[in-house]
């Protein structure tokens, strides 16, 4: 192993704003602590999340790194007392509390998981939020079955373009509502059964045609406002909305009367607070069902886009016009 340096290159939020907040800065490489490795950054994804962080509005929880920056994929370079699951010079992925945008970045050791030989580094870095945000809300929480529907709203994101994959993969019908011809077609592509253009098309009305007026079993929704009680109509008897964003924003007005006389579920979650031994619990089961399909390269993260390191702020740029298609990635 190379000898670590002392000093690192960063980028950090210089104070709440636009994309342009985002600066390069010296720190020192940060020391494992027990159950801790330290990786060598290879590629960090770019999350919504990191967007919310930069303008002040999504603080980091309590003793995590204060850099943006959600899930990572590198070299590991040294190792905290207790780590046992990887060694020096593994390739990793990981979910991480913060701090992916840096040349180092502190991950859990329970929380890493090997790279499939079937990815690229890039591709690696786009998995670990993605993957486990969609394997805990569609598949744990909202317990998708073979044979149901599913309705994703936001085809086309990181997050949708990794549910359609998995859904599919685990034998499920799959809508999803997109704003254009392009994110259309690219969900098509990825195996969706029908794409919805929002714009043009009303997604209650498609839902109950594609599903002989049953509705979707389970709704996966990253949008809130007015989409929350649409949802309730376009939900099966017993259907269940799992709620993961609210970008049309968190104050809804809702019938509740809907979801007595049809059963519905309405849950939700975010990962970020969730605590180490939960996000454990999480990679061993992502480990033990949907690692094999990454390791046939069934299943592989759509990427949108790589940009360099020191140009965060074009990434946060890309991610805010809303035009991705799939994941962004910082290449470090």
């Amino acid at each position: 192993m190379e000898k670590l340096p002392a000093q690192m290159t960063v980028i950090g939020i210089s104070k709440p704003g636009g994309p342009e907040v985002l600066l390069p800065e010296t720190r020192s490489v940060p020391v494992p602590g027990p159950g801790e490795i330290l990786v060598k950054v290879l590629a960090a994804g770019v999350n919504r999340p990191d967007v919310a962080q930069r303008s002040g509005a999504y603080p980091p929880p309590p003793g995590a790194s204060d850099l943006p920056g959600l899930e990572i994929a590198g070299e590991v370079v040294a190792l905290g007392a207790g780590a046992v699951r990887h060694k020096l010079g593994d390739k990793v992925m990981s979910l991480v509390a913060g701090g992916g945008y840096a040349q180092y970045c502190i991950a859990q050791d329970g929380q890493a998981m090997a790279v499939p030989p079937a990815l690229s580094m890039q591709e690696a870095g786009a998995v670990p939020e993605t993957l486990m945000t969609v394997w805990h809300n569609v598949f744990e929480r909202g317990a998708l079955k073979p044979g149901e529907t599913l309705l994703i709203h936001g085809g086309s994101s990181g997050i949708g373009t990794m549910a359609i994959q998995l859904a599919k993969a685990f034998g499920s019908k799959v809508i999803v509502t997109v704003g254009s011809q392009d994110k259309a077609d690219a969900c098509l592509k990825l195996g969706a059964d029908r794409a919805i253009n929002y714009k043009t098309e009303d997604f209650v009305a498609v839902v109950k045609a594609e599903t002989n007026n049953a509705g979707a079993n389970l709704i996966l929704d990253m949008v809130a406002g007015d989409y929350v009680d649409r949802n309730y109509d376009a939900a099966a008897i017993d259907g269940r909305i799992v709620q993961i964003a609210t970008l049309n924003g968190p104050k809804v007005t809702v019938n509740i009367a809907k979801l007595m006389v049809k059963r519905l579920t309405h849950t939700g979650s975010t990962l970020r607070p969730r605590s180490n031994a939960d996000k454990a619990a999480m990679v061993a089961a992502i480990e033990a069902k949907v690692m094999p399909l990454l390791r046939d390269g069934r299943v592989k993260p759509l990427m949108d886009s790589t940009f360099p390191l020191e140009k965060a702020a074009d990434a946060h740029r890309r991610i805010e016009t809303s035009e991705h298609i799939g994941k962004i990635v910082l290449a470090v």
